[in-house]
């Protein structure tokens, strides 16, 4: 036991520790954002089997809503991400007054952005819907359109708790965000309980749950900057006097990111254009897969993460070497992961498809897509996810979202439509496309790592 002990310690000393940071420090990192990314993976289970008890067509607008969600998201999230990193930086430097003033500057571009998306989304509901989803069923389309305007009210809330939780991570107070992240999601979870379960509202009910949560949690995580916190020595006043030097700093990683999100994730929102054109089945058959092959993927995205901070102190600390070794040994970690969780999850396969309930007619093609996808993403998912994190977070940004949405579009989105449409293929054709565009676009990241170009950028 000794020697296994001493083995291990070794190993891990020498991959995972350096000048900038240590295994220790990084495990106590990792471990709240994997307990953090598991419990929203799980809630995301939990709530897509509950109203899936609502029926098809329920099941079938929450998912249509979230992939548009997902798109809008995802730009404040990235410019919250580029908060992250320059709160990383700093925090390697060691200049704690800019690491508060980085952490200010974030909460209000992301809050702020995320007021302007969702008063967009809300004024142009009908457009939208039309457009996106006009081949839906009018049941469907009904439940849609609640949702999708009670979600773009809920957003300023949740880009409070994203910018404050990124800019925690980036100081390494993981911890922290967790307890705010479980906040807001468990009490989501219970209210969905409430409000779908119990008093039978379907979509209605999620809709009333996600606004109370994420405002509650907002109000969590404020509180926590202005009266608890005591290192950052953040005062109300500091957000309303934001210097543009620092909005700069910051969105020279949010913005290129951001441009990324809209154009990937408005590639899947495109991919899922194609799916609703294949009926309700297929809609069904795309987020029920979905969801369950996140499941999978819960530690490797929790290092995604992590490698933000890791790089992020690394680079701003001047220790190159200490970020490659780290990169290296997150990809290979990645890659493992990939492999554990297939090997213990895919025995459980049938109960864990039967929380949903998935009429007989998508049990196949559930099962095809998850097996190919379970394989596949052990060699690329971790160079196509992971890689792309550490090379932002060494403030690479513009290379790494140019890359990701013209892989993106080639790839993904124009193959998707020639195998799954053109082809005949359905579901599963998109889902290959997916599969291949992560490869490609792994190789290109690798190509970038192997090279200096991508540490030379002055952030700080």
């Amino acid at each position: 036991m000794t020697q296994l002990k001493l083995r291990t310690q070794h190993y891990l000393n020498r991959y995972f520790s350096g000048e900038s940071m240590n295994y220790r420090q990084m495990y106590a990192l990792f471990l709240p954002i994997l307990i953090d990314q598991a419990f929203i993976i799980g809630l995301n289970l939990v709530n897509t089997a509950m109203i899936s008890s609502s029926g098809v067509d329920a099941v079938s607008a929450v998912n249509m809503v979230d992939s548009l969600n997902i798109f809008l998201i995802h730009v404040f999230i990235a410019v919250a991400t580029g908060g992250t990193v320059v709160v990383a930086q700093y925090k390697g430097s060691g200049n704690d007054q800019m690491v508060a003033r980085a952490t200010s500057g974030s909460i209000v571009s992301v809050t702020l952005l995320s007021i302007a998306i969702g008063v967009l989304i809300i004024a142009l509901h009908s457009p939208l819907m039309r457009i996106l989803f006009g081949a839906a069923s009018p049941d469907v389309l009904h439940s849609a359109k609640i949702y999708l305007i009670g979600s773009a009210v809920s957003f300023a809330g949740l880009a409070v708790v994203q910018a404050v939780c990124g800019a925690l991570r980036g100081i390494g107070k993981s911890r922290v965000s967790l307890f705010l992240s479980l906040i807001m999601n468990v009490l989501y979870m219970l209210l969905n309980v409430l409000y779908i379960q119990v008093l039978d509202m379907g979509v209605w009910g999620m809709t009333l749950a996600i606004n109370i949560a994420r405002f509650a949690g907002a109000a969590c995580a404020l509180y926590y900057l202005f009266k608890i916190d005591t290192t950052l020595h953040l005062r109300i006043r500091d957000l309303f006097r934001i210097p543009l030097s620092m909005l700069r700093k910051i969105m020279f990683i949010g913005l290129p990111f951001a441009a990324e999100q809209m154009f990937f994730n408005g590639g899947k929102l495109l991919t899922q254009v194609f799916i609703v054109g294949l009926g309700t089945y297929a809609i069904a058959a795309n987020a029920i897969a979905g969801t369950l092959i996140m499941i999978f993927q819960i530690p490797a995205s929790a290092l995604s993460l992590t490698i933000v901070t890791v790089v992020g102190q690394s680079i701003g600390s001047g220790n190159i070497q200490d970020a490659r070794k780290f990169i290296r040994s997150f990809l290979w970690l990645g890659s493992a992961f990939m492999v554990l969780t297939g090997v213990l999850l895919m025995p459980f396969y049938a109960p864990l498809v039967g929380i949903f309930s998935p009429p007989a007619e998508i049990a196949d093609d559930i099962f095809l897509l998850m097996i190919i996808t379970v394989i596949v993403q052990i060699p690329l998912w971790a160079v196509s996810f992971i890689l792309p994190s550490a090379l932002r977070a060494a403030g690479d940004a513009r290379f790494t979202s140019t890359s990701s949405m013209l892989t993106m579009w080639l790839f993904r989105v124009i193959l998707g439509y020639v195998l799954g449409i053109t082809f005949g293929w359905g579901i599963l054709g998109v889902w290959i496309a997916m599969n291949l565009e992560w490869g490609i676009r792994g190789a290109v990241f690798m190509w970038r790592f192997r090279g200096e170009e991508w540490y030379k950028h002055k952030l700080i």
